[in-house]
């Protein structure tokens, strides 16, 4: 279960609605073995793709080195897809390394850029098995 606050989700599909068309991508962190999401880091798709993302490895090197100065670890990597429903593809499924990370999908799908529905869905993905699990949004 991804327990998550609202500012947080907020902040997520802020960004995956100002990025559409192209896929948003990002990370929050939380504190070194903790399953707490807490700072919200955007990051460029280095792809600038509409339907992959990639961190750029430069941005990639600069965020760990920031986690491990500040003892957090991903707690959740988000990307968004922009007309397709809100579930890892087998891409997203081979890039998935951090075994105890949330891997939360945003679709963009029915509104773009404006206010409106959008999917949050949250999975775990361990040794390429895909499991979707709750979402719990906090205050």
């Amino acid at each position: 279960m991804l327990q998550i606050s609202q500012k947080l989700v907020d902040s997520v599909v802020s960004h995956a609605r100002k990025d559409h068309p192209d896929e948003a991508c990002g990370v929050i962190a939380g504190p070194a073995g903790s399953d707490n999401p807490q700072r919200f880091i955007p990051m460029i798709n280095a792809a600038r793709s509409p339907t992959f993302y990639e961190f750029d490895s430069t941005d990639l090197l600069k965020l760990y080195r920031e986690l491990d100065a500040n003892d957090e670890d991903p707690v959740v990597i988000y990307h968004s897809h922009t007309a397709t429903e809100a579930y890892p593809s087998r891409t997203d499924v081979s890039y998935a390394s951090e075994p105890f990370a949330h891997y939360v999908l945003v679709s963009t799908r029915e509104t773009g850029n404006e206010d409106g529905p959008y999917e949050f869905r949250s999975f775990r993905i361990v040794d390429g098995e895909i499991t979707e699990e709750e979402v719990v949004i906090t205050g």
